[in-house]
């Protein structure tokens, strides 16, 4: 282990700290520690172009496309309204049927763009209700990284593994689907549980909801036509990979241009839009990660778990299933997944161990360990900064007092769901 390894930890490990802290923004800490990596003589230019996964990018960049425009035509407000009609003003099935549609949206958009197009509706619902929203805004971070989870778009770490991996977005929704659906069931009646005594109204504040028209949140119903057509071809474009072999980039990129091209709306209005701190957040970790591979690092950390579990299959996916979780819990499970993909790569070179049940737990502890803290997954820190804004700001303590139980029952199921498919 030469200096250049120790630089290499020193500035990563300095990097992870300061996102971590959240002193500084999260994209440019990273960027800067990308940077660094170059400058240093760590990675060339040209290794650290190749290491940045475009494919990745491609994909978040053009889904942000496609539901920065098809949001303006109000189908989601639409969605979370006739929720409430269908509900009848009962606290309780408005409860259930709105964290349910967090969690289909979630595997289908992805959770990030969910929160932010339900978060607010949902403000209305509890206002209207006259319920504290700190049970919505709880169960939304819930639901959506666990609905998230059973599809290659609906949670970032996903997009990332399946980038890495070549796993479809069919592999997706067979191997993660099912669980996704039980972890939800199970969640959504433990909070109805929990909350069953906040979750009352008065006949008044039923009657008000219950005179919620949502055919009026349609804004522009040409537009929503416009959008349903083009997210069905860009969900048949996911689901016929197989076939078509057309990455999940060129997919998403094509419905972002078919969608400007149907709706003639000006380019840069809707560039703006895309969340291009994320993308630089991205393209910075990918940096990091090519630097650690470089310097030996992440051969050094798949040997030291082969050793630690005797190469045992179900010991170390069951080791990746929980270490995942708790590290998620800790620091946001993007970076984390970004710099545990090449070491289980390396698992399959050292080992020759089958690598599919190492990606599905790998995807399950970073999404549905990521629920354990506020500071877990971008959907929560999304959500509460919204809450804050909106002087409901809910505290470190607080929700992780709630969500970590729920989180580890979550954990358990994942457990016995990976041992009972893969690993018999």
């Amino acid at each position: 282990m030469g200096i250049f390894f120790w630089i290499t930890l020193v500035v990563f490990i300095t990097t992870y700290a300061i996102i971590i802290s959240e002193k500084i923004h999260r994209t440019v800490i990273a960027m800067a520690g990308a940077g660094l990596m170059v400058l240093l003589g760590i990675v060339t230019q040209e290794k650290a172009i190749e290491g940045i996964d475009f494919n990745t990018l491609g994909l978040l960049i053009g889904m942000m496309i496609i539901v920065g425009i098809a949001k303006h035509s109000g189908m989601f407000q639409y969605v979370a309204i006739w929720a409430t009609k269908v509900g009848k003003g009962n606290p309780v099935k408005i409860y259930i049927l709105l964290l349910t549609i967090v969690a289909v949206f979630s595997a289908l958009l992805d959770n990030v763009t969910t929160v932010l197009l339900m978060i607010p509706v949902t403000f209305v619902v509890a206002h209207n209700l006259k319920i504290h929203p700190k049970p919505f805004l709880i169960g939304a971070i819930l639901l959506a990284n666990i609905g998230g989870t059973a599809t290659l778009i609906g949670d970032p770490p996903n997009i990332l593994i399946g980038s890495a991996s070549g796993l479809t977005f069919n592999d997706f929704l067979v191997n993660l689907g099912p669980i996704s659906v039980l972890v939800s069931i199970v969640t959504i009646a433990l909070l109805v549980f929990i909350y069953r005594k906040q979750l009352v109204a008065t006949a008044e504040a039923q009657a008000t909801i219950a005179k919620f028209n949502p055919r009026e949140a349609l804004s522009d119903v040409k537009l929503l036509k416009k959008a349903l057509f083009v997210l069905a071809i860009v969900l048949v474009g996911f689901f016929t990979h197989s076939v078509t072999h057309l990455e999940g980039a060129t997919i998403a990129l094509g419905g972002a241009a078919l969608m400007l091209l149907l709706t003639m709306h000006d380019p840069e209005e809707h560039l703006k839009e895309v969340e291009w701190t994320t993308i630089f957040f991205f393209m910075g970790l990918f940096i990091l990660v090519v630097a650690l591979e470089e310097v030996g690092a992440i051969r050094m950390l798949a040997e030291g778990l082969l050793n630690l579990t005797g190469g045992n299959m179900t010991a170390t996916t069951l080791s990746v299933l929980w270490g995942s979780a708790i590290f998620s819990a800790v620091i946001d499970n993007i970076p984390f997944v970004a710099t545990m993909i090449p070491l289980v790569k390396d698992l399959g070179t050292i080992a020759g161990l089958p690598l599919a049940p190492i990606w599905w737990a790998l995807a399950l502890g970073a999404d549905i360990g990521g629920n354990a803290t506020l500071v877990g997954a971008s959907a929560n820190v999304v959500v509460s900064g919204i809450a804050s804004k909106e002087g409901h700001g809910i505290g470190f303590w607080e929700y992780m007092k709630m969500a970590l139980p729920l989180t580890f029952v979550a954990l358990v199921m994942c457990t016995v769901y990976i041992f009972l498919r893969y690993l018999v």
